[in-house]
């Protein structure tokens, strides 16, 4: 594994050895082994991929171009109306509901958009909304997409396992709001989407802790089975009111999971293109690392310590140490508990620390995937040990989006 190690390092570093930090790279052969990868695990049905994850068109449009992917899962609307206008996908569906005017506005006015473009919704004040954006008489039929619940309540709901995303839970209630659909003029309900964030984005193997593994593992199945029966039943109360195109569901860390339930039509996944830190916690799968970011030594401090210029690219989610960027190359560096990653600076031990000299490159890998875009403005895409080309991300074309 050291020897791995050394042979990436010395790879990156001569590939970007005329560029100055802090920057990030993509290594297109881990990148392409990873969505090959996740193809072959979603075992023939369609991989939807979840733009919030790679944030970068080319990237998007490169994926999307290798077999067994289809379609876009975008985060906003504006990002889905972007990316259908780019060309980048006639087919983007929205992960979460919008309440964006003006964005509705512009789907609503337009009827390209309105054929390529689903919205999500979970209720009806959802569709109350966007009638008083504009009228359904006077606009495009709208797509929408159901969402319902995946989490699993347990001991008669006195325990909640899972994010907490849609009120639809039940299948009479998936129904109910179909047949709310079905009688509402301007509207078709075209697909169905469940994420179950308590496997696909949950490692089941968290690092020195083996009774929290057991329990997450534990937990993981019992899920699981309640979830393929759930959505079965969910799916055949949708489709007394509607004529589903698509039933949606899982992610990185589930793709073979969700894609062998019968019920489910295509996966979505993302983050494993990049391969993140996150999912290095997985027993069933974990992608190649292929996204990575550089920060140079400028001090140090002791004969034991090197640190880096920034670095503190820290993930969203809980504020835990699974959040922070890991300092990858060269191995055996860690970060400074009292200091961790910060803004400015990040100071780094480890037996590694004392082999570094001003001007060293450090490499890093961030937590989670397309988060890593909102931090710079280009990707470098490393072939070998050379950059073949350097593609803007999202922030670097312009475009915020959350």
């Amino acid at each position: 594994m050291a020897i791995e190690s050394d042979k990436l390092r010395e790879r990156l570093d001569r590939a970007t050895a005329h560029l100055d930090p802090p920057y990030a790279v993509v290594d297109l052969t881990a990148f392409d082994a990873n969505s090959a990868a996740l193809a072959d695990r979603a075992a023939g049905k369609p991989v939807r991929l979840a733009s919030k994850s790679v944030r970068s068109r080319e990237l998007i449009s490169r994926a999307l171009a290798r077999p067994g992917w289809r379609g876009v899962m975008a985060f906003t609307l504006p990002e889905a109306i972007w990316l259908v206008r780019a060309g980048v996908s006639d087919d983007v569906l929205v992960a979460y509901p919008s309440a964006d005017r003006s964005a509705l506005a512009e789907l609503a006015a337009d009827p390209a958009l309105a054929a390529a473009i689903t919205l999500m919704i979970d209720g009806s004040g959802q569709l109350d909304l966007i009638d008083t954006v504009r009228a359904p008489g006077q606009r495009a039929e709208l797509r929408l997409c159901l969402d319902l619940d995946a989490s699993w309540r347990p001991l008669r709901g006195r325990v909640h396992v899972g994010v907490r995303r849609s009120p639809v839970h039940s299948a009479r209630a998936a129904g109910a709001l179909a047949a709310t659909v079905a009688g509402r003029a301007g509207f078709r309900l075209v697909g169905l989407m469940s994420y179950e964030a308590q496997i696909a984005g949950l490692g089941d193997a968290p690092p020195g802790q083996a009774l929290l593994a057991g329990a997450i593992r534990l937990a993981q199945r019992g899920s699981y089975r309640e979830l393929l029966a759930r959505r079965s039943a969910a799916v055949a109360a949708v489709r007394e009111h509607a004529d589903l195109e698509f039933v949606n569901g899982g992610g990185t860390g589930s793709v073979a999971a969700t894609s062998a339930d019968p019920a489910v039509t295509e996966v979505t996944a993302g983050s494993g293109l990049y391969g993140p830190t996150l999912f290095d916690a997985y027993r069933a799968w974990r992608p190649t690392p292929a996204a990575f970011f550089a920060c140079a030594v400028v001090r140090r401090p002791t004969p034991e310590l090197a640190t880096v210029l920034g670095g503190g690219w820290i993930a969203s989610g809980p504020a835990a140490d699974s959040r922070l960027p890991r300092p990858w190359l060269p191995a055996g560096l860690k970060l400074v508990g009292t200091e961790g990653a910060g803004e400015v600076q990040t100071p780094l031990a480890g037996a590694a620390a004392a082999t570094l000299a001003i001007g060293d490159r450090v490499w890093f890998r961030h937590a989670k995937a397309g988060e890593l875009c909102e931090r710079v403005n280009e990707l470098h895409l490393v072939d070998g040990d050379a950059v073949v080309a350097t593609v803007p991300t999202y922030r670097g074309e312009g475009r915020a989006f959350l």
